[in-house]
């Protein structure tokens, strides 16, 4: 499933600058990492982390769930630099 996803946002990447690297922890379901201009699933250290459902982030995904808004219900919790998560903004749209 991870590996599908991270494939669909490399196509977002191939036209979309990311700076940065931020890792989108799913738990037992696994990572994302987006570095580099890349999104893998391989884990690494990043900037920033966003640890949520994977149910969670494919709504975040598809532009159906507000990052500001699952950050205040709890349904994203985020650790290191917020102005990295603030760059997924731009490939969001």
């Amino acid at each position: 499933m991870l590996e599908q996803i991270a494939a669909r946002i490399n196509k977002v990447l191939e036209t979309k600058s990311f700076s940065g690297s931020l890792k989108f922890d799913c738990g037992q379901d696994g990572v994302i990492v987006l570095a580099d201009g890349t999104a893998t699933t391989t884990d690494r250290e990043t900037d920033c982390t966003l640890r949520l459902s994977t149910d969670n982030l494919i709504s975040l995904l598809q532009g159906k769930l507000n990052p500001m808004m699952a950050l205040a219900m709890g349904k994203i919790k985020l650790s290191g630099n917020p102005a990295i998560a603030m760059g997924l903004a731009k490939l969001l749209t």
